[in-house]
């Protein structure tokens, strides 16, 4: 026998503390276990509770009776004090093993079990990085199935069932405030594609929650579409709901569209009631503080057309959404989701580094730790899941969080890293918490945790070196709105063009700034700020609340056409059928010469762009006699479509193609091997840069093509040269070992258990290709590959530079590629070596010479340039004018034709210290073409009258199509039209003498 890992602790699962010791010789055999397979015992490592000792075998403790009489006389109580938990042992006893608190893993295993086990496939979880354009984020449990939905792609099993991690954050000012929402949460579902509908989902989905969850049914309430009788009569005659309990409700609460037109149709929904004293009288749902909705079921029946009208679907489907945090909530018994195991052991964490027991915690400080609770779990997921924050897009969602995080904590009284360190980061301690409950949500996660420690502990510190600058400045802003609203008696507003100034100088979301800027009475511009953010207007919202679907004619379009077999791993030419034909997106039975056509065949070897590698290029024919086309089509682009339908894109060359005809398919074998040398060697990449730089760097997109190849990968810096060196040293020797590669075909779970990489961006099915470079590379892949390294023959880096924040890009080259470009290379250095008459070697030198020899004579020039300007000013020194009476100023306005803007500047420099103070000197010039120069120079009496350099020249140059400034002794400026620079100066020298002569008198 072996001994039992207590596995949680009761505080976590239970709400209260455990109360009895377990004698720590105690044996816990395995087999005690067996009579609830589908419960998880909830207790402290060494500790036993009253439901335990139900559980456990008679000979563990002699004394049975006594112990659970004694458990049963004391008490304990929740973290929420408003909600208190019922003993489990009586009902335990009386066979009411359901009501026993359940943690978050088991739900969520259970409800898979339970649909398992009625036909419906497992399948896993999306990525948060969606396949999908119209959507930022994986928002919905559905959105893996949507080509399902649309028929887009065939089924590949009539009913699944999911846990689907989600984001959402289009209401994050939620979050924390209420009882329910979250960035980041778990999406349980239970889907049919043609299979099942309404009374199988409402039948499973009750059975669910009363047997399997043990919910009490008389607090159970429905909500249905007010339409939908068929619904409403199944809950009522079938289940036995009290028609009391089921509302009828609108098609803004219950009724489901996936946009202006697509799929659509009524739902019905399941709520719990917290407070059924209340009685039926005046109910409404949408009362967060007696309901929550935890279950959703969507009847998918319709088409919504253009014009608004419904049309039966061909296919009805389910789709359905329990929400593990809310479900766990109503069985774990606490008044709010972030109070379940969940959620809970990370804010202790934070709780912990903030020294504010959560217990102990006011409502300000709780609403905060729920925040950080919160994001965090989003933010190390979607790190997980390959995005890095940045300023767009997914990148700004990260971002945002990050800093909403890591204002959170300073203002809980966290500092530095929490544990002494000032100069720390806390968000990646709170982060080793989510990462420690993330086993059953995404085992790959903790393969991740460097890399996702090390982007949170950057982006924290950068956020922090300007989030002190930022605050006080935001601080400032917001007394001087609130000072001059009340002088002018209206309401304190903030402009935009200051909370932008926050967002681009200091790096604060514009959100964080609305908060800030709420709790002191403040309200934004917003109008103002999205004009100044232009193209990034949208980056506020991270994701679309709502799928968005459409019925296009792809579906009609390949409706008869079967899946294409691909032949292209065994051969580059084949005999095949073409299946149908497509002109301008209508289908055809015949095309002519010179047309653009889509072709669709049963079978080809030509590779679809997939994995990123593009498509095969090459020739469609139509045999006439031997040697002899009938026909002939050039193919230039090859894609999928509609799931496993090849289309074979180009231009008919010659004569005429039909559908129904024969045809040779003939790829370009040349390129084609181009391809398969790039995409070997993107793999021999990927493994170098896993052995120079560390193997928590991983693929971020690829782009495998017959001229080059582009690896995008996860890295915080620029690689070094020598860290470049050595990577090509590597994959140059994996090339010279001449090593067989093994392509293999395996079911996905024994393929990642023998350690293969999956691509980016690839969606796999349960039986998946596995190519291998033997001791050194082993992918999921259903590219094109080299059968031996050594037919890569040679491997160059051409660039490497960064492309977002955090990503970096390669581009190299290889194979016949690679020859080509060391053959251009060495003649552009042939060709040097001739003009500069000297051997390769010494190139560098002689060119390091060269630009010495340039600077110098460069800097000669400049300052010939300048005393000529010099000289050209004391002649004109004589032109300046005196305006005034009692005070005389000494003024100066002139041209200096083609004058560079450096020596404008050194003659105004001049003109200043010669004439006498007072004075003011206004200097243009035309040093090319298109192109102003204008300067300013006041002395200090000018300048003391509140007449300033800066804010004088920039109207001025204004009349030249340009702009500029400077201090108020001193300024410069530049124009695009030198025709109007005789009328500026003459503007400029009217208005000085003006202003100046004002202020004489």
């Amino acid at each position: 026998m072996e001994s039992l890992k207590l596995p949680q602790s009761l505080f976590s699962s239970h709400g209260g503390k455990a109360i009895v010791p377990l004698p720590t010789s105690s044996l816990l055999p395995k087999s005690t276990f067996l009579i609830y397979p589908n419960r998880k015992l909830a207790l402290s490592t060494d500790f036993v509770t009253t439901a335990t000792v139900a559980l456990l075998p008679a000979n563990m403790f002699p004394c049975r009776h006594s112990v659970v009489k004694q458990i049963r006389s004391m008490q304990f109580t929740t973290r929420s004090t408003s909600a208190s938990v019922q003993s489990t042992a009586d009902e335990l006893m009386e066979g009411k093993s359901k009501d026993l608190p359940v943690s978050g893993d088991s739900i969520r295993r259970r409800f898979i079990d339970f649909y398992a086990s009625r036909g419906h496939k497992v399948l896993p979880s999306a990525s948060l990085v969606p396949d999908d354009p119209t959507v930022l984020l994986t928002i919905a449990g559905m959105l893996q199935f949507k080509p399902i939905f649309l028929g887009q792609v065939p089924r590949q099993v009539p009913r699944a069932t999911t846990a689907q991690r989600c984001i959402r954050t289009n209401d994050v000012e939620n979050v924390g405030r209420t009882s329910r929402h979250h960035t980041f949460f778990e999406m349980l579902g239970n889907f049919s594609f043609g299979d099942y509908f309404k009374k199988e989902a409402i039948r499973w989905a009750w059975e669910l929650s009363t047997v399997e969850f043990g919910l009490p049914a008389d607090r159970l309430w429905i909500s249905v579409f007010e339409d939908d009788n068929e619904a409403f009569e199944i809950w009522h005659d079938e289940m036995g709901v009290p028609v009391e309990r089921i509302k009828k409700m609108g098609e803004d609460d219950n009724f489901w569209t996936s946009g202006v037109t697509g799929p659509c149709g009524p739902c019905s929904e399941i709520y719990y009631d917290f407070h059924p004293e209340r009685g039926y009288s005046d109910t409404d749902l949408n009362d967060d503080t007696r309901f929550i909705e935890f279950y959703n079921l969507v009847f998918m029946e319709f088409n919504k057309k253009d014009d608004g009208s419904l049309e039966p679907l061909k296919q009805k489907n389910i789709d359905t959404g329990l929400g593990l945090e809310r479900m766990a909530r109503i069985l774990q018994k606490v008044s709010n989701n972030y109070e379940t195991d969940l959620i809970y052991p990370i804010m202790e964490k934070t709780s912990e580094l903030a020294k504010v027991p959560y217990g102990l915690a006011d409502d300000h400080s709780k609403l905060n730790l729920k925040i950080i609770g919160d994001h965090l779990r989003a933010i190390v997921y979607l790190i997980s899941d390959g995005v890095v924050p940045s300023n767009i897009g997914r990148g700004y969602v990260v971002r945002r969080l990050i800093r909403r995080a890591v204002r959170t904590g300073r203002m809980l009284g966290i500092k530095g890293d929490g544990q002494g360190n000032l100069e720390g980061a806390f968000l990646p301690v709170i982060a080793g918490k989510v990462i420690e409950l993330s086993t059953h949500i995404n085992p790959d996660v903790k393969d991740r945790t460097p890399r996702i420690l090390e982007e949170l502990k950057r982006e924290e510190l950068k956020f922090v070196q300007t989030l002190e600058r930022g605050e006080k400045y935001l601080d400032q802003m917001l007394v001087e709105a609130l000072l001059s609203a009340k002088a002018s008696g209206t309401v304190p507003r903030l402009s935009g063009k200051d909370a932008f100034l926050l967002y681009d100088t200091y790096g604060f979301p514009v959100e964080i700034t609305a908060e800030v800027a709420e709790e002191r009475g403040v309200s934004i511009d917003m109008t103002g700020f999205d004009i100044e953010m232009e193209n990034q207007r949208h980056q506020s919202q991270a994701a679309h609340s709502a799928v968005k679907l459409a019925m296009g004619n792809s579906a009609e379009l390949t409706k008869d056409v079967p899946d294409t077999k691909f032949l292209g791993y065994e051969t580059l030419s084949a005999t095949a059928i073409v299946e149908s034909l497509i002109l301008n997106g209508n289908p055809v039975l015949q095309v002519s010469e010179g047309s653009e056509v889509e072709v669709l065949l049963n079978r080809t070897p030509f590779y679809a762009e997939s994995g990123g590698q593009i498509g095969d290029h090459g020739f469609l024919y139509v045999p006439q006699g031997e040697n002899q086309h009938k026909s002939v089509m050039e193919i230039i682009d090859v894609q999928k479509s509609m799931g496993n339908i090849f289309v074979h894109k180009g231009t008919i060359r010659e004569g005429v193609l039909e559908v129904g005809r024969e045809v040779e398919a003939a790829v370009d074998a040349k390129l084609r091997q181009r391809a398969k040398v790039h995409h070997t060697a993107t793999h021999l990449l990927q493994s170098a840069l896993k052995k120079v730089i560390g193997q928590e760097t991983s693929q971020a997109g690829s782009l495998v093509a017959f001229e080059r190849l582009r690896f995008d990968f996860n890295f915080h810096r620029p690689l070094i040269d020598d860290e470049l060196a050595e990577i090509e040293r590597l994959v140059n020797k994996w090339v010279g070992d001449a090593t067989p590669l093994q392509t293999k075909v395996m079911p996905l779970a024994d393929a990642k258990g023998a350690g293969a990489i999956a691509m980016f961006g690839e969606k796999y099915s349960e039986e998946v290709r596995v190519v291998e470079v033997p001791g050194v590379s082993m992918e999921l892949c259903g590219g094109t590959h080299v059968s031996n390294t050594s037919e890569i023959r040679g491997f160059k880096i051409i660039s490497e530079q960064g492309i977002a924040s955090g990503i970096r890009r390669i581009e190299a080259v290889a194979g016949d590629a690679f020859i080509e470009y060391v053959n251009a290379r060495d003649y552009h250095m042939k060709q040097l070596c001739s003009t500069l008459k000297v051997k390769a070697e010494e190139v560098t030198t002689r060119v390091e010479n060269l630009l010495e020899e340039l600077r110098i004579t460069r800097n000669e020039a400049s300052t010939l340039r300048e005393k000529a300007a010099v000289y050209k000013a004391s002649i004109m020194a004589t032109k300046a004018i005196s305006v005034g009476t009692s005070e005389k100023f000494r003024v100066l306005v002139e041209s200096m034709e083609d004058t560079d803007a450096d020596s404008l500047k050194k003659a105004t420099e001049y003109l200043i210290e010669t004439l006498e103070d007072p004075a003011a000197v206004i200097l243009g010039s035309c040093p090319g073409a298109d192109k102003v120069s204008l300067v300013a120079a006041f002395t200090p009496g000018v300048v003391q009258l509140g007449i300033q350099a800066g804010k004088f020249i920039g109207p001025i140059a204004k009349l030249c199509g340009g702009g500029g400034g400077g201090r108020p002794n001193f300024a410069q400026a530049g124009g695009r039209k030198p025709e109007n620079l005789s009328n500026a100066l003459e503007k400029a020298r009217s208005e000085i003498i003006s202003v100046l002569s004002e202020k004489a008198k």
